[in-house]
């Protein structure tokens, strides 16, 4: 009986592995693929935490720049709040030398503003 059992136990050891062949390749034993399993997981932890790291600094670059970027537009939206009004106060003076002046000086007053003006502007230039 015990040469029945060695007989069967030989012949699933021996067909055993042609299973496994047919199946997707050759298993090794279960130690050895856990110990393969674990070294992937490892690796791609690892790769994970990796990419995780970059996300997090880049996150971290795209805050700063969007602050920076936040600041100067309210500088800007600051500097141009006081040019309107530097300007609408220019134009309030406009109009009371307008309504003012005759006809005559007031086409001197304007012949006088486009003539600095292009001046200040070939300077500037």
């Amino acid at each position: 009986m015990s040469s029945r059992r060695d007989h069967r136990s030989s012949r699933s050891a021996l067909f055993g592995s042609f299973d496994s062949i047919e199946e997707g390749g050759i298993r090794g034993s279960p130690s050895y693929s856990q110990e393969v399993d674990d070294h992937g997981n490892d690796r791609a932890i690892n790769s994970l935490q990796d990419r995780v790291i970059f996300l997090k600094k880049l996150t971290g670059d795209i805050h700063e720049e969007v602050e920076s970027h936040n600041h100067m537009l309210d500088r800007m939206g600051n500097e141009m709040d006081a040019s309107r009004g530097i300007m609408s106060g220019t134009m309030d003076r406009f109009k009371m030398v307008f309504e003012k002046k005759s006809g005559r000086g007031m086409c001197k007053l304007a012949a006088c503003f486009i003539v600095s003006f292009f001046i200040i502007y070939y300077f500037i230039r």
